[in-house]
């Protein structure tokens, strides 16, 4: 049994972390980032498929049966892993890029007139501080694993491109989201932009969001066993 849970890890633990947020805020090579993305996927498919080889090899071994999970345990995996839609009352919280009149405004560069991927970054990080249960950016479920990249005013998440606006919309008690943006470095930073060259900026309260599941293939990137698990080979 314990086999099987250590194979099952391999395949379902994930890591919490997005894209590294460190550094001012700048765009990215997209073309380059999209082949990067595409062998990363190729490379993943192919350890997934033999994770899954591994998993059905043990489950089919196992002696014993394994318990079955609480339905409430399992309600609030599928919630966190995205795999399941989630209606409550949240955020709306928009970003847009600066008016092309904004370009005349002195000492400003281009850098500073679109929306970065540091910027989505800080919002989305804020608002799981703010205890959102669940999160969509354009319309796209963001689960633990998801990642994006940006390119000047381009967005790349879940093989799919984007423009802005960008719309984030989050589950969660609508004060406890909006003092965790307040209180947010990062989106102070965005905000004195804002105020600079008129990036765009809104968030609203909604009695009723309807978020998506997420349908996309899962990410590994790396999983343990318990301590005390035995592992056999």
């Amino acid at each position: 049994m314990g086999s099987v849970l250590a194979a099952a890890g391999l395949l379902f633990t994930v890591s919490a972390q997005l894209a590294d947020t460190r550094g001012s805020r700048h765009p990215e090579d997209l073309a380059q980032l999209v082949r990067a993305e595409a062998a990363r996927v190729e490379r993943l498919s192919e350890r997934v498929d033999d994770l899954e080889a591994e998993v059905a090899r043990r489950s089919g071994a196992a002696a014993v049966d394994l318990p079955a999970r609480p339905a409430e345990l399992a309600a609030r995996e599928s919630v966190l892993s995205g795999s399941r839609p989630v209606t409550g009352p949240g955020l709306v919280v928009t970003l847009d890029d600066a008016p092309p009149s904004s370009a005349s405004i002195p000492g400003t560069r281009p850098d500073d007139l679109v929306v970065h991927q540091q910027d989505m970054e800080h919002v989305i990080n804020a608002l799981w501080a703010g205890g959102a249960e669940a999160m969509t950016l354009q319309g796209e479920r963001v689960t633990s694993t998801s990642a994006f990249r940006c390119s000047g005013n381009i967005l790349l998440l879940h093989g799919k491109v984007f423009s802005p606006p960008y719309v984030i919309e989050a589950i969660g008690d609508p004060r406890a989201l909006r003092a965790a943006l307040d209180a947010s470095p990062g989106v102070a930073t965005y905000k004195q932009y804002v105020d600079w060259v008129a990036l765009g900026w809104s968030v609203t309260s909604e009695d009723v969001l309807e978020l998506p599941p997420y349908t996309g293939s899962t990410e590994l990137r790396h999983a343990s066993v318990p301590e005390g698990t035995d592992v056999f080979s």
